[in-house]
């Protein structure tokens, strides 16, 4: 089902002539099908058929990057039972989405301006001497695909053929049913409309108004069906993709769990210690700034080996939060994940034919200098590491409200690419008219915290801090208080309608709400001398502090204060 909706998004070819559009249409696709390689295949092979310029190829390229960073943050929430396990987890698999984030903000306007990958791409591949290849190696699928065949098998041609706009394509299913066939070739008497269809004139027969001839006539046997579950069940693909969907999350978070629960109870005492001192140290002076390119080396041949950065950096998140290696050692192995995944891509497009070869390569090459790109603006300059400062941040917030991690991977990757989508379907006026005023917004916002972090006494007094807005407006505590309420909504007297204006507003004496506010408010007053068990393993000595002695933060949604991790 998901593939053939990845087929459909892909055909629209006036949709794709939005750079802004395509990068959108790559990241739901990828959340969609959970996997880049999925997506990218389409575009090859779109591209190689001349449906899709490898200029309006690029962004949809760009955006399956940032969809596939979507898995290891799911895997984060994992975690999210111990508050310091979680910021330390959230941050590195957000670390990830930063990265992209920010190389897309960066590179899409500059590809867009001077479509410098396809002109890099296109000199490149016009330099090689290409010749058809062999097949590309697959390592972990000789492993995982004796398994995978016996629960389903998809006809990958048909997501093609919907893609390519094959009318007869549409109504077909994506269940494989028939794995071995074979194709004869006969000769028949057909009927044709005239003499002059003849093959010959001496294979030719006319019977009173019908004209007979002979001709080759290709028949398709099927001789066995597949083996997985689904095969003779005749079930929608709906059906099965809504099955398979359940099946996966469920093996997945228990997998999840039982992956935790293994290295909490493995790497422990001296093991944690011996193993967290060999991860995290550096090279002997003066080579130690070699030691983050090793580790980018390390990440992508170990993502050249599983075939998989979504693997590979879920792997990593557990890790991270345990604290056996620091976000800092987390990044630049993430970044050599990125780079490994595109390695996959390069060789399964050197197995071209020798007609899409050069199409094909040179869409593989754009995403491999995509992320070299980024590496490039994050990562050589430990001023331009952007992505583990803020990452830091993020989780920070989203250990002290959890919920604010479940809003994040909604709005980021689902409300505002299906936004962006819908004022493109509207077209660029529509799309510009709306998204400059925001993001001017965003951008002056930013300037004002840089400088009421950097150079406060250059702003007006009221604009050296957030005061001057509600508090909802610049803290995530009221909102804190309001899923609070709404989830304990059903266990207390006081209406729904009341609690949330006491938590947004305060209530004042006029408000027809304050009585009720009161009564909230002493029934809460007992709880406030209940002292909090702090977890063993608090090692921020801010966050224990704020946890056992119930001090209000200043830290707020635009100026939280960075925790040290």
């Amino acid at each position: 089902m998901e593939g053939k909706v990845a087929g459909q998004f892909f055909s629209d070819n006036s949709i794709m002539s939005n750079p802004v559009a395509g990068l959108v249409i790559g990241v739901l696709v990828t959340v969609l099908v959970q996997s880049s390689s999925t997506s990218t295949s389409i575009i090859v092979s779109m591209v190689a058929s001349s449906l899709l310029t490898v200029r309006a190829a690029v962004p949809i390229i760009m955006g399956a990057n940032i969809g596939t960073s979507i898995t290891n943050t799911i895997v984060a929430l994992v975690q999210a039972g111990d508050r310091n396990e979680f910021r330390r987890a959230f941050a590195g698999a957000t670390v990830h989405d930063f990265f992209n984030w920010l190389s897309v903000l960066v590179l899409l306007p500059l590809e867009a301006a001077s479509h410098y990958l396809e002109i890099v791409t296109n000199l490149v591949v016009e330099s090689f001497h290409l010749k058809n290849g062999e097949d590309a190696p697959e390592l972990l699928k000789v492993i995982t695909d004796p398994f995978t065949k016996l629960i389903v098998q998809l006809d990958k041609e048909v997501i093609n053929q919907i893609a390519m706009k094959d009318e007869a394509a549409q109504n077909k299913s994506l269940i494989k049913i028939w794995c071995y066939s074979i194709t004869n070739v006969t000769e028949m008497n057909v009927t044709i409309p005239s003499p002059e269809n003849c093959t010959s004139p001496s294979l030719c027969w006319t019977d009173g108004f019908q004209t007979w001839t002979l001709q080759n006539v290709t028949q398709e046997v099927n001789i066995a069906k597949c083996t997985h579950i689904f095969v003779n069940f005749n079930l929608p693909d709906l059906a099965v993709g809504i099955i398979l969907l359940v099946f996966s999350l469920l093996v997945l978070c228990g997998c999840l769990y039982m992956i935790v629960k293994l290295l909490n109870s493995v790497l422990k005492g001296q093991v944690a210690v011996v193993i967290k001192k060999t991860l995290n140290t550096d090279l002997p002076f003066p080579f130690g700034w070699v030691t983050g390119y090793l580790a980018i080396l390390v990440g992508a041949g170990m993502t050249f080996i599983v075939q998989s950065s979504s693997v590979f950096t879920s792997a990593l998140t557990p890790l991270i939060g345990l604290g056996v290696i620091t976000i800092e050692r987390a990044y630049p192995l993430t970044l050599g994940s990125n780079i490994g995944t595109t390695t996959t891509a390069i060789l399964a497009a050197m197995a071209s034919p020798g007609s899409t070869l050069k199409s094909s390569l040179q869409i593989a090459l754009c995403h491999f200098f995509f992320n070299i790109s980024g590496i490039i603006l994050w990562y050589p300059i430990p001023f331009t590491r952007l992505p583990i400062r803020l990452a830091k941040g993020l989780g920070s917030i989203s250990a002290k409200y959890r919920w604010f991690a479940v809003f994040y991977l909604i709005f980021f990757f689902f409300l505002i690419p299906l936004a962006v989508f819908g004022l493109s379907l509207a077209g660029w006026p529509v799309l510009v008219g709306v998204g400059a005023p925001i993001i001017f917004l965003l951008l002056l916002v930013l300037l004002l915290r840089i400088l009421q972090s950097r150079c406060p006494r250059v702003l007006p007094r009221k604009l050296q801090n957030w005061n001057f807005l509600p508090l909802w407006m610049h803290s995530l505590k009221p909102w804190d208080n309001l899923i609070s309420l709404l989830a304990s909504c059903c266990q207390r007297r006081c209406c729904c309608c009341c609690r949330v204006c006491c938590a947004l507003c305060g209530c004042p004496s006029c408000c027809r709400c304050s009585k009720c506010c009161e009564d909230l408010e002493e029934a809460q007053e007992p709880s406030k001398d209940i002292p909090i068990k702090t977890p063993e393993a608090f090692d921020n000595m801010a966050l224990s502090t704020e946890a056992h002695d119930g001090v209000k933060p200043k830290a707020d949604a635009l100026g939280a204060k960075t925790t040290a991790f």
